[in-house]
């Protein structure tokens, strides 16, 4: 989640500071130190950093502006000049680390404008308001009073301008051509207006936090402006509509079309590189269908257990039918939780403290968050995917079957213990300035390595339980290679929804609303590639520590925790302290040097 992962991580370091920060007794106080040491200077860097990232977000509100852009590129580009200036060499290790960290991310943010910037070029014909929304911003920003009789002038403009923009782009509308014979509307390619009636509506919602500041506290402006405002913001509600309905095709009571928005091989490049991942999109599919293929060997075993033989998809759709009634939703995943608990201390795999096991929490997900979210998710709370009596009869179903006891069984402890939850505890109270560089190939990888870890030790004992924990195997595979291909400009989303549909056997809604999560921009590109990925690097390292007994279980997954979240490839150099140049770049090829299968 990186293009937007990287773009909503202000957020989370703003709601990172009121979370999870109970201590109790001199033994967690003493859990919570750092091995930072006095001489560590990049700490105190990257929390100035960050303070400064967010000062900058508080005045530059509209992320799609050109006056942010410009500015958050001269801040990037002073920081990465400051590390420059850094000896590099005189650090200590883990400082080299932070440095390494901080560069990235830094560079990282540099990619990711850049093609911010090619997009707000590609859809500016679509924002002709933009420019008169953003000169009322600049002069909020530098607390000039507004020109009361100028404003309502400009934003009567702005309504003109709206309309003009509808009737040119308008594909039932005809005018006039060069030769005088009458044409249709410009042609708009639908993901670039896709694009724009998401900055319409974030437009629209800086222009109604503009007019709240004068409204009623300026007597000039609320007599200037109040009529004009009225009228500009009802033009842009029916402007969004307008771009949806006639552009995109999408009219107000289709649930099911997806539009995404692919982002090109070189920014999936790009986007690797910064994850520190050595392998190209087609290199990611590949591996995908190899790990894919042996989960299909899995499979078809659970299958013939079963009494289905090679019709594996028979088998899943039994599984299905092993679920709760409504209302028994919430005591089964307590229960899925603390089995998953009590499996990684039992088996001594990591440290779980006390207050860890008292304060996760849970909530049940709102039927409009399903619609994204068919299943249940983790962090500092988890959150149940069940139906509501105001889903129609399939949903009930669809919504039942899809989380049935062996699917739920298979992540309950990938979203809480000793998964997304233990990660969130740990972070608030180990090197928590690091949570910034936090990427789904630690956070997510970090999860479902620890699916594939209770796999290998037989958490899953029945026919039944093997087939719900390899379902969510399958389905990490077929994130890789359904996003992938959609972003390489190869599948569209209704293919990729038909791939899910043919080789992991959830519902078709199901399915829908993962293609639709994957798609809808609350993600980046390669968030769900990051899953499998992420936990094959740390398999792979789990096979460099452990396997060679220079570490035991427990040991490496406290060190994970105690470390933070980075790309895993500096997680390494940081666990076996190894050499690091301020220029380094990823090589670590973390797959295929040998057997990766119990």
């Amino acid at each position: 989640m990186r293009i937007i992962y990287r773009t909503v991580k202000l957020l989370s370091v703003l709601a990172a500071g009121t979370s999870l920060t109970c201590v109790a007794g001199t033994a967690a106080t003493a859990a919570r130190k750092t091995d930072t040491g006095p001489e560590a200077r990049m700490p105190a860097i990257i929390e100035n950093f960050t303070q400064d990232e967010m000062s900058l977000d508080r005045v530059y509100p509209l992320r799609i502006s050109t006056a942010r852009a410009a500015r958050f590129a001269r801040f990037y580009s002073d920081e990465l000049a400051m590390l420059k200036t850094l000896d590099f060499d005189a650090l200590s290790h883990e400082d080299q680390i932070d440095y390494l960290l901080l560069k990235h991310e830094l560079i990282a943010n540099q990619h990711r404008m850049a093609i911010e910037k090619q997009q707000r070029a590609q859809m500016q014909p679509l924002l002709p308001f933009s420019a008169t929304i953003e000169a009322f911003l600049e002069k909020e920003r530098l607390m000039q009073r507004p020109d009361a009789e100028k404003d309502a002038e400009l934003l009567n403009a702005m309504v003109k301008q709206i309309d003009a923009a509808r009737k040119e782009f308008d594909p039932d509308h005809s005018h006039a051509g060069t030769d005088g014979t009458a044409t249709a509307g410009a042609k708009i390619d639908p993901v670039v207006a896709n694009r724009a009636v998401q900055a319409t509506r974030e437009f629209q919602r800086a222009l109604s936090h503009w007019f709240g500041q004068y409204n009623g506290y300026d007597p000039k402006f609320t007599w200037w402006v109040g009529m004009p405002y009225n009228t500009a913001n009802k033009a842009l509600e029916d402007y969004s509509n307008f771009l949806k309905e006639k552009l995109i095709g999408i009219k107000p009571d289709n649930k099911t079309t997806i539009i995404g928005d692919p982002v090109g091989r070189q920014a999936l490049m790009d986007e690797l590189s910064d994850d520190m991942i050595p392998y190209t999109p087609e290199e990611l599919i590949a591996i995908a269908q190899t790990e894919y293929d042996w989960c299909l060997k899995e499979m078809l075993k659970a299958s013939h257990e079963m009494g289905y033989g090679d019709n594996w998809h028979a088998a899943v759709e039994k599984v299905k039918e092993m679920h709760v009634q409504p209302g028994e939703q919430p005591e089964l995943i307590r229960k899925l939780v603390l089995e998953g608990r009590d499996f990684a201390v039992n088996n001594d795999l990591v440290t779980v403290p006390p207050l860890a096991d008292e304060t996760w929490t849970m909530i049940m997900m709102t039927p409009q968050r399903q619609l994204v979210n068919p299943f249940f998710t983790g962090g500092d709370e988890i959150s149940v995917s069940f139906p509501t009596d105001t889903m129609t009869y399939d949903q009930r179903e669809m919504s039942m079957r899809g989380n049935n006891i062996p699917f739920a069984r298979a992540t309950a402890f990938h979203e809480m213990i000793p998964g997304h939850f233990l990660q969130f505890y740990m972070n608030a109270r180990y090197r928590p300035y690091r949570r910034r560089f936090d990427t789904p190939f630690w956070g997510e990888g970090n999860a479902f390595w620890w699916e594939m870890l209770f796999y290998q030790m037989g958490f899953d004992k029945t026919p039944e339980e093997r087939v719900g924990a390899l379902v969510w195997r399958m389905h990490r595979s077929a994130r890789v290679i359904f996003t992938m291909n959609f972003h390489l400009g190869r599948w569209t989303p209704q293919q990729c929804v038909q791939y899910l549909i043919d080789n992991v056997g959830f519902d078709s809604e199901n399915d829908l609303a993962e293609v639709r999560r994957s798609f809808d921009g609350s993600v980046g590109p390669l968030y769900q590639s990051a899953y499998l990925m992420g936990a094959l690097q740390f398999r792979e390292l789990h096979h460099e520590l452990v396997d060679s007994h220079k570490m035991t279980n427990r040991q490496f997954h406290d060190k994970i925790l105690h470390e933070g979240p980075m790309p895993i490839e500096l997680l390494r150099a940081d666990m076996e302290d190894s050499a690091l140049t301020p220029d380094v770049t990823t090589s670590w090829k973390f797959y295929g040097d040998h057997p990766t299968h119990p």
